[in-house]
């Protein structure tokens, strides 16, 4: 069973590029536009991995992991933050993100971040 990742970005775009790379590796990929569409999307099926944009409207992506590390019913999700800044990482560390990366993103860098912290899916590196 290929391991669930959602893609959390405002930036259509990224998430569609985002999407094709993780699902060429196996993965199987979801996406939200914004923080309160993913908080959905976390209740109704827990993914196995988030990757979230920092910067986004309604509710940032700190926020919106804060709030999920404070739901004691939801299980220990990795979370890997994007940003085009380049501050925030220690901010991300607080909240128990297992990575940061800066954008753009380089595919082999991103797929070798995420299969180091989910399992099944991902096709090796290298």
């Amino acid at each position: 069973m290929a391991a669930r990742i959602l893609v959390v970005d405002d930036d259509e775009s990224l998430c569609a590029l985002l999407r094709m790379h993780l699902a060429s590796a196996g993965y199987e990929v979801s996406t939200a536009n914004d923080a309160i569409s993913a908080g959905y999307q976390v209740l109704k099926n827990p993914p196995d991995l988030i990757l979230s944009d920092i910067n986004m409207p309604h509710m940032d992506g700190f926020e919106f992991i804060a709030a999920l590390k404070s739901d004691p019913t939801l299980p220990d999700i990795p979370v890997i933050f994007l940003t085009s800044a380049e501050d925030g990482e220690g901010r991300g560390k607080e909240l128990g993100a297992v990575g940061y990366l800066t954008k753009p993103v380089r595919a082999d860098r991103l797929l070798e971040l995420v299969s180091r912290h989910v399992a099944g899916g991902a096709i090796p590196i290298g």
